[in-house]
């Protein structure tokens, strides 16, 4: 068994997050995606990929920084590609993805409006990591989004929440820690297994219609957990396991949003099943 000193730290580092984040800073937001192409109002969707693909970073992640190695992937095979900062806190720079998650999709909605705007458009697929991927599933449920989105590709979604492998269940020993988690980060609470927010979103079924879903997960995540939790059912919907693709695939809950490739790979296949190819460990050479 592990020390309590360990056992305790994602519980510590979970308050820790709530209290650090209302210190005020003064550093620079994330301005913009870097010089790719990417967040190019310009872009026309091609004959080949019609619907531009809108970007949606996890909790403590931003517009650029959760976007560095998929956004090139994806800009670079014909996509237009965009990307949104939302969840911020005042005084919070760079560090997004902590607010409300309904306030959140309501900005994803004014995103995707803005998209679809732009590029002509009628419809656009969704990815998003973490939070990311849960997130849009409330703007599709309850903010029309299912009118906008052909395709919501999940990469370790916090579909039904996270018990942070139990540690959550100790928050009730720890008077004031759920208050502060809600008050000061209150996406962190809405995350967690069993919240109002979850159990709003998950009610009547995980899906609606006219939506393709797809959950990319690994056995490794450490975050959401337990990982089988970041799965959907309903019509429509195709669960996949990182490891089945790829079982020397190691990647955890941050890694497979930011660098796997072998998982940039399987949402290209979402994103036009019709040109799929099977992805394999040597997708990572691609």
């Amino acid at each position: 068994m592990l020390p309590w000193n360990r056992a305790l730290r994602p519980l510590a580092a979970l308050l820790l997050t709530a209290a650090a984040v209302t210190v005020p800073a003064t550093t620079a937001q994330a301005a913009g995606a870097p010089g790719s192409g990417w967040n190019d109002y310009s872009c026309k969707p091609s004959a080949a990929h019609p619907r531009p693909v809108v970007l949606v970073h996890g909790t403590l992640g931003n517009s650029v920084d959760n976007w560095l190695g998929l956004a090139p992937y994806l800009k670079v095979r014909g996509y237009c590609v965009f990307s949104l900062d939302y969840g911020q806190l005042e005084g919070v720079p760079f560090f997004h993805g902590l607010g409300p998650v309904e306030k959140s999709a309501a900005q994803l909605k004014d995103f995707v409006d803005k998209v679809l705007a732009a590029t002509g458009a009628d419809e656009t697929d969704v990815v998003g990591h973490s939070q990311g991927g849960m997130m849009p599933r409330y703007y599709l449920k309850f903010l029309g989004g299912a009118a906008e989105v052909h395709a919501l590709v999940g990469i370790a979604p916090s579909n039904h929440g996270t018990d942070l492998n139990g540690f959550t269940h100790l928050l009730p020993y720890f008077p004031g820690a759920g208050d502060l988690l809600s008050k000061n980060t209150p996406a962190l609470a809405d995350q967690v297994t069993g919240s109002a927010f979850l159990t709003k979103l998950n009610a009547g079924g995980d899906t609606v219609p006219g939506v393709r879903y797809t959950v990319i997960a690994t056995r490794y995540d450490e975050v959401v957990t337990p990982w089988r939790s970041q799965y959907l059912s309903g019509p429509d919907v195709r669960n996949v396991l990182l490891q089945d693709l790829c079982p020397v695939d190691l990647s955890e809950h941050v890694a497979v949003g930011l660098l796997d490739r072998v998982v940039f790979h399987e949402v290209a296949n979402a994103l036009d099943p019709g040109r799929a190819t099977p992805t394999t460990c040597a997708s990572a050479f691609e």
